[in-house]
């Protein structure tokens, strides 16, 4: 489990096939390899992958194919930056929302508007999730925890404040560049318990 506050951003410095369909990531973080150990839970760009090795602030994870295909993970190159997280403990505060590190579906930047001293940004909407996001409500894009202000059947918009900016990977993407989504999970089991009456 998460809170989808960035930690820090971390550089891929190696991808490797491992064949039948799977890869081996390894991703330089100081911060978030500081206490990790094999079998500890990172999320990279929202992705929660586990710790196989961790060496001189490097991490490597593996990466089955159900992931490479349902996130964008399968779009990283060496050198690319990711956004770090370390997975919650019990007693950390919950600065941004619940949030699994299971991506639910990839979307694009459609465009950024620049504003004084922040940014909005509108993303394409998948049509199956547009049922799970609401004005005010909130949406992890990339791993960082957001708060909808805009939402339509195809599109949503978020504003980013110079943080987010500065210390993300939101900062740097431009139109057309895919991101992880994962939807509040809480609306997900609400929609389950109220279609079985």
């Amino acid at each position: 489990m998460f809170t989808g506050i960035v930690e820090e951003l971390g550089e891929v410095i190696r991808l490797v096939d491992a064949g039948g369909d799977s890869a081996v990531i390894a991703v330089r973080g100081p911060v978030v390899t500081s206490d990790a150990r094999h079998g500890d839970s990172i999320s990279v760009n929202g992705v929660c992958l586990t710790v196989i090795d961790n060496v001189d602030g490097v991490f490597t994870a593996d990466v089955m194919g159900e992931t490479l295909r349902r996130s964008s993970l399968g779009a990283l190159a060496v050198g690319s930056q990711v956004n770090l997280e370390r997975a919650a403990t019990v007693g950390s505060r919950l600065g941004g929302h619940l949030v699994q590190g299971h991506v639910d579906g990839v979307a694009t930047i459609l465009d950024r508007t620049p504003e004084s001293e922040w940014e909005v940004l509108r993303f394409s909407l998948p049509r199956s999730l547009a049922r799970y996001v609401v004005e005010k409500g909130s949406i992890t894009v990339d791993g960082v925890s957001l708060t909808v202000m805009a939402v339509d059947d195809e599109s949503f918009s978020v504003g980013l404040i110079p943080t987010t900016l500065k210390l993300t990977v939101l900062g740097s993407k431009s139109a057309g560049d895919p991101v992880n989504l994962e939807v509040d999970v809480i609306a997900k089991y609400v929609e389950k318990m109220l279609g079985s009456r």
